[in-house]
């Protein structure tokens, strides 16, 4: 009963759809269930409901498209006008720059005149800083003197001669504020009005180029007027030594020939605004210091046997060979056998041999009346006529002539009269900071 309920609907069974498919020898069915047919009728039904309504959709609001192209218009028209009023604010921008670049441009000029005028300078500053390294100008400390600051920058166009303090610092700091053209983005496209100019900013760049070159040209003005202060002092120091020996000043004999040979046609002076006459007096003072350093250096102010032991004074002793009083008329320092011996000063050999009681001696003149002997040397390496310098070797000690054993007899001789040679070298010490 069960069984004839399953496969019969109010009396009458089922009855089986089968979908057959052939392809070749090949045949396959499939039984098409009532769920399947129904699934696929709803699908049908779904698809068609949405085309239909979307059909009716776009039938009934034609003026969709409409209203779209309309508003694309409008916004076409709004860019538009925008765009428009950008580019008279554009227009209206480059006539300010154009005025601007002029007012910098008017500016750099002036700028350039100052810059050349420092730069004119360099050449003639370069020169005296040397010459015042050379001299051994120092600072209280004792260690050299800062250079003046030269301001020489390569010249080779208005945009790339003001190095430092110039145009990439000018532009540098133009740069650096709000742009006075700033670009709107899209989402605004309005009119963005410039806070600052490039006019105000480069006032003020300008202000404080201007005030940084002056303070440049200032701090050339000190250092000069210090080196010159500094010059004429060691010059004062080494003309007081000088004087207590005797010894005449070169720059005298310099300032009485100062108008001999000389001539040519007369021409205006150049313009002085101070800074010449403040190179002209350093000049000065460093020519000075120069001339009397320069005859410091030439004189015996210097040790021959520096860390040596000294065996025998200048004055009277008791002669070692006789036993009685006499004048013993240099230093005796004591020395190894074999050992350099260098002069003190340079100058030019004018004996060199055996020299009685001095036994191997050289004797060398060192100009201004002033000699200096260096006797019972061993062996002599230098001969009459030579010219030596301070680091050059005369000779090896010894014990040659009236001596007790191997040491050196240095003697300072002024106007062929025997001084002693401490005061040379006790002059020396206080010229140690002028003199090399």
């Amino acid at each position: 009963m069960n069984s004839g309920h399953q496969h019969r609907i109010f009396g009458r069974r089922a009855q089986e759809h089968i979908l057959i498919l052939a392809s070749g020898d090949k045949v396959r069915h499939m039984t098409v269930r009532p769920w399947m047919a129904a699934l696929a009728f709803c699908f049908v039904g779904v698809f068609s409901i949405g085309y239909l309504l979307a059909t009716s959709y776009l039938v009934l609001r034609d003026d969709l498209i409409g209203a779209t192209m309309a508003r694309q218009a409008r916004m076409q028209h709004d860019y538009e006008d925008r765009i428009a009023a950008l580019r008279a604010q554009v227009d209206r921008i480059t006539s300010r720059q154009l005025l601007d670049q002029q007012v910098v441009e008017d500016k750099v000029d002036k700028l350039m005149e100052q810059q050349m005028a420092l730069t004119s300078r360099h050449g003639k500053l370069d020169n005296l800083l040397d010459r015042a390294e050379s001299s051994g100008l120092t600072e209280k400390d004792g260690a050299p003197s800062s250079p003046v600051q030269s301001y020489a920058p390569d010249v080779k166009d208005k945009r790339a001669s003001l190095t430092g303090s110039g145009i990439e610092a000018i532009e540098k700091q133009l740069a650096s504020g709000a742009p006075a053209d700033a670009t709107p983005d899209n989402s605004t496209l309005a009119y963005v009005p410039a806070t600052d100019t490039v006019g105000d900013r480069a006032d003020r760049v300008f202000s404080k180029v201007t005030l940084s070159l002056k303070d440049v040209e200032q701090d050339q003005r000190s250092r000069v007027e210090q080196l010159t202060s500094d010059a004429g002092n060691a010059a004062n120091a080494i003309e007081t030594v000088l004087t207590r020996f005797k010894i005449p000043m070169p720059e005298t004999a310099a300032r009485k020939d100062d108008d001999d040979a000389v001539g040519g046609p007369y021409v205006a002076p150049e313009s002085n605004d101070g800074f010449n006459s403040s190179l002209a007096a350093l000049d000065g003072a460093l020519t000075r210091l120069e001339a009397v350093r320069s005859t410091a250096e030439s004189l015996p102010f210097r040790n021959p046997a520096i860390g040596k032991d000294v065996t025998s004074p200048f004055g009277n002793r008791r002669d070692p060979f006789l036993g009685r009083l006499a004048l013993h008329s240099g230093i005796d320092f004591r020395f190894s056998p074999g050992e350099r011996i260098r002069p003190t000063a340079p100058g030019k050999v004018i004996s060199a041999g055996w020299t009685g009681g001095y036994g191997n001696m050289v004797e060398i003149d060192h100009g201004n009346g002033i000699s200096t002997r260096y006797g019972h040397m061993s062996e002599i390496l230098v001969k009459v006529g030579d010219t030596v310098d301070r680091n050059d070797v005369i000779g090896l000690a010894g014990s040659t002539g009236r001596s007790t054993g191997t040491h050196l007899h240095y003697e300072v001789r002024q106007n062929g009269h025997a001084v002693d040679p401490v005061y040379f070298m006790n002059a020396g010490l206080k010229l140690a900071t002028y003199i090399k």
